[in-house]
C-alpha cells in the first residue's frame, strides 16, 4: 500500500499499459482519476478506447478499494484537459501523481516523405503536445502542494528509430525531451519528473491490449507474423507485459523514488541493449 493516501490521474486509462497502471495504483492505495478520449477519431485509422472499456478500468480499481473519476478527455482539447483536472482537484484536493500515458500507434507503416501534414500533425499532437497539456494543467496543482511525480510513458522508439514510423519516433524522442527539460524546471519545487520506455509489449487481453495489432496492421503483416519480429528483437526472447510498465511506474509514483528525476527507465526486455 505503498500509495496510500495518494491521488493519481492516467490518461489513456481505457486499456493497455494504462488500464494496467490503474489497476497497480489502486492495488498500493491510491485513488484515481481515469481519463480516455473513450471514442474513434476520423483522423486515426483504428479502433480507439470506448466508455465502456474506461468503465471497466474503474470497475477493477474499485475492487481494490480505490475512489474512482471517470473523464472522457482528448488529450488535444487544452479546455477539455483543464476540466479533467479541475474536476479531480474538486474530488480529492490534490493530485500526487500524473502517469501521461495516452498516445497513438498510427498513422504508420511508410516513408517519412509519404506522411501527409495532417498524419504527421495528429501523431505529434497527441503523443508530444498531448502530454505537455496535461503537465500544464496539473503542474500548477503540483506546484501548490509543493510535491508531486510526472510519469511520461515514452517508448524504446523514443531512443531509436524505427523504419515508417517517423511520426511516431519523432513524438517519443521529443516527450523525452520535454520529460528532461520539465524535471529541471520543477526540481526545486520537489516535483519529480521521468519516463518510462516500454519495448515491445505483448496485448494482454486481460487488459484489453492491442498495440501490437496495430503495428502489425500499419506495416501490412499478420498479428503473429509481428510477434515473431517482436521476439526475435528481444534478448529475453520474451515480450514484455503491460504488468511489468506498470510497476515501474509504481515505483516512479511512490517515495522509494524520491531521489530520481529527469531519468529515463527502459522496460524493454533487454531491447535497447543491442
Amino acid at each position: 500500500m505503498g500509495l496510500q493516501g495518494k491521488t493519481v490521474l492516467i490518461t489513456g486509462a481505457a486499456r493497455g499499459i494504462g488500464r494496467a497502471c490503474a489497476v497497480r495504483v489502486a492495488e498500493e492505495g491510491a485513488d484515481v482519476v481515469l481519463t480516455d478520449i473513450a471514442d474513434d477519431q476520423p483522423d486515426i485509422p483504428y479502433s480507439l478506447g470506448t466508455a465502456e472499456q474506461l468503465e471497466q478500468t474503474a470497475e477493477l480499481c474499485r475492487k481494490n478499494g480505490a475512489s474512482v473519476l471517470l473523464a472522457a478527455a482528448d488529450v488535444r482539447s487544452p479546455s477539455v484537459v483543464k476540466s479533467a483536472v479541475t474536476a479531480a482537484v474538486d474530488r480529492f484536493g490534490r493530485i500526487d501523481v500524473l502517469i501521461n500515458n495516452a498516445g497513438i500507434g498510427a498513422p504508420a507503416g511508410k516513408a517519412t516523405h509519404d506522411f501527409t501534414e495532417d498524419e504527421w500533425r495528429v501523431v505529434l499532437d497527441v503523443n508530444l503536445s498531448g502530454p505537455w497539456r496535461v503537465i500544464t494543467a496539473v503542474a500548477p496543482v503540483m506546484v501548490a502542494q509543493q510535491s508531486g511525480s510526472i510519469i511520461n510513458v515514452a517508448s524504446t522508439a523514443g531512443l531509436v528509430g524505427y523504419r515508417y514510423f517517423a511520426g511516431y519516433v519523432a513524438s517519443k524522442h521529443g516527450l523525452i525531451g520535454l520529460t528532461k527539460s520539465a524535471a529541471l524546471d520543477y526540481a526545486p519545487l520537489n516535483i519529480r519528473v521521468n519516463a518510462l520506455c516500454p519495448g515491445p509489449v505483448r496485448d494482454d487481453p486481460a487488459v484489453d491490449g492491442h498495440m501490437t495489432a496495430v503495428v502489425a496492421d500499419a506495416l501490412g503483416i499478420s498479428f503473429e507474423e509481428q510477434v515473431a519480429v517482436d521476439l526475435e528483437s528481444v534478448p529475453t526472447k520474451s515480450l514484455v507485459d503491460p504488468a511489468d510498465v506498470a510497476g515501474a511506474a509504481v515505483w516512479l509514483a511512490g517515495d522509494d523514488s524520491r531521489k530520481v528525476t529527469g531519468t529515463v527507465i527502459t522496460v524493454d526486455a533487454g531491447y535497447s541493449a543491442r
